[in-house]
């Protein structure tokens, strides 16, 4: 009797377990039957890899609803919307932003919501008229294609590193480092002869230099010459030109007051030219007869041949 009444209680034990377990998802089937949900519609204009049906919505990290569905949409295939149920309580609002986020390593997705005034009016969608919402970029979306791009550009740098590292060029970077170390060589090698030289540099600086300061004291003496005793000068000049201009007005006033006068003087020093002829006639018989008469007195005066005018 006693094994067959172990049987009866593990049986019976196991008619309440399984009794309770379709009570609790009774319980629970009911529970969510009753919930009041809001409806929203999710338009993303990026992919949604990672998200499927099934999947939680969340409220600055608080799940609060979970994806109905996904489909592209018919007009331009570039979007995707997304159909969340949302608990009718929580305050989603016109500036209330959607985006995706990473819900485990294994790259599933979670739709969350996020921010939200106090002014802003609440959105209101049911089943058969979602409220519509634009999903913004997110940062996990935006750091794939970055890292898409930058896997690119990766590529590309390998690609082109290859194609520099290439035999052909390594040879050719060998000549360059083997020329470059003989030609250090050489410089080593002439390491006395640079130093003279730039010793003897160093000296030409120190020159230029002694010269630019020479040259830098002359200026400042021309300057200072110019500054004095060149001001003196000008003024002198300056004082003579208005003395010239001075007397060229009077001697302008002078000739213009007497310009009669003048052509009077002019006209008389014209009729004064056959006098001054006459006159040197005159004096040149005369001294011919001086000189006669030095040489003859008595020949000139008593007899001598007559005196003969000579003609100009």
């Amino acid at each position: 009797m006693e094994p067959k009444a172990h049987h009866v209680i593990i049986g019976l034990f196991t008619l309440i377990a399984v009794a309770a377990a379709l009570m609790f998802a009774l319980w629970l089937a009911k529970s969510s039957a009753d919930r009041e949900w809001a409806y929203y519609e999710i338009v993303f204009d990026h992919a949604v890899s990672g998200l499927a049906k099934g999947n939680p919505v969340l409220y600055t990290g608080v799940e609060v609803g979970d994806v109905l569905g996904l489909q592209l949409d018919q007009s331009s295939p570039g979007y995707v919307r997304v159909l969340v149920r949302v608990e009718q309580s929580v305050p989603v609002r016109e500036n209330t932003r959607a985006g995706l986020v990473l819900a485990n390593i294994t790259g599933s997705m979670s739709v969350q919501f996020s921010g939200g005034s106090k002014d802003s009016p609440i959105l209101e969608g049911t089943r058969d008229d979602p409220a519509r919402i634009t999903a913004e970029p997110s940062a996990f979306n935006s750091l794939l294609t970055n890292g898409e791009a930058l896997l690119t550009k990766a590529e590309m740098l390998l690609t082109n590193a290859n194609k520099l590292l290439s035999q052909k060029n390594t040879e050719n970077m060998t000549v360059i480092l083997q020329n470059a170390r003989e030609a250090s060589d050489s410089l080593l090698g002439s390491r006395d002869q640079l130093i003279a030289l730039l010793e003897r540099m160093d000296d030409a600086g120190k020159r230029a230099a002694e010269a630019a300061d020479k040259v830098s004291t002359v200026s400042k003496n021309a300057n200072a010459l110019l500054q004095n005793e060149g001001k003196s000068v000008l003024t002198s000049m300056s004082a003579a030109m208005n003395t010239v201009q001075q007397t060229a007005a009077r001697i302008d006033n002078l000739t213009r007051d007497n310009e009669g006068a003048l052509d009077s003087g002019l006209q008389g020093m014209g009729e004064l030219a056959p006098a001054l002829r006459e006159l040197r006639s005159t004096l040149r018989n005369l001294n011919q007869f001086t000189r006669r008469l030095e040489e003859d007195p008595t020949g000139t005066i008593w007899g001598g041949p007559s005196i003969k005018e000579v003609s100009q």
